[in-house]
């Protein structure tokens, strides 16, 4: 993909680690809908704020509508409230499903008849589509199955030449984790790595070593990647 030549959607963009991809995007030539709940909230120098809400069907649409013309779909708007599945409130898991699954969903359906042959959708997803930890339980589930999601997209729309990629990394130094204390990715090194992905046409862009050490302890199994149920 000739990221220079991309006309971008990034969901989220108002706030990091959304707005780490836009600026990158934008940096390398490309023209970008920033996505945000609320378009005056976003503060990128020549993005075009795009009101939306990737949970409210109206708002998808309307987004849709206003732009047209779409060949990159950056799906980035996220929540994690480190929700328990056992103990925390089920709303609040709906909400965590609605938002990194069920909304990146609502978008690219709404927004895959505007990409062309060539054209791409990044999904930003996370070590945790493959890891789980109970204290933040719905979040883990919302991202594997985004990464579920992603895989059968990827299938869909492969057909059509458009290439369906996902972003996974560990801990990035952002709002929603500003209360975890371990080491953290700059969201700018992360962007630079998403976006050298898709230019190279990368199915899964694997950007820090959390992450490579999760997807290799796939193969090992329940055992691997939870070393206490041995």
């Amino acid at each position: 993909m000739d990221v220079a030549a991309t006309t971008a959607l990034v969901t989220g963009a108002d706030r990091s680690p959304g707005r780490a991809p836009a600026l990158e995007l934008l940096a390398r030539g490309a023209t970008v809908y920033a996505g945000a709940r609320d378009p005056d909230a976003v503060d990128l120098p020549g993005a075009k704020a795009v009101a939306l809400d990737v949970t409210d069907p109206a708002s998808v649409a309307a987004a849709a509508a206003a732009t047209g013309d779409v060949t990159l779909l950056v799906d980035d708007a996220g929540v994690d409230n480190r929700v328990d599945l056992l103990d925390g409130d089920l709303d609040d898991v709906r909400r965590e499903l609605d938002v990194n699954y069920l909304g990146a969903l609502a978008v690219t359906r709404a927004f895959v008849p505007q990409l062309p042959a060539g054209g791409g959708v990044l999904n930003v997803l996370s070590a945790l589509s493959w890891l789980s930890f109970p204290g933040t339980g719905a979040y883990c589930a919302s991202k594997s199955a985004a990464w579920s999601m992603t895989n059968a997209l990827r299938v869909q729309l492969a057909p059509r030449g458009i290439r369906v990629s996902a972003l996974h990394v560990g801990y990035m130094d952002t709002d929603m984790t500003a209360g975890i204390d371990a080491p953290k990715s700059d969201p700018a090194d992360i962007a630079r790595i998403a976006v050298d992905g898709v230019a190279a046409g990368s199915h899964e862009i694997v950007a820090d070593e959390v992450s490579r050490r999760v997807q290799a302890g796939l193969s090992g199994g329940v055992a691997a990647l939870y070393p206490a149920l041995s």
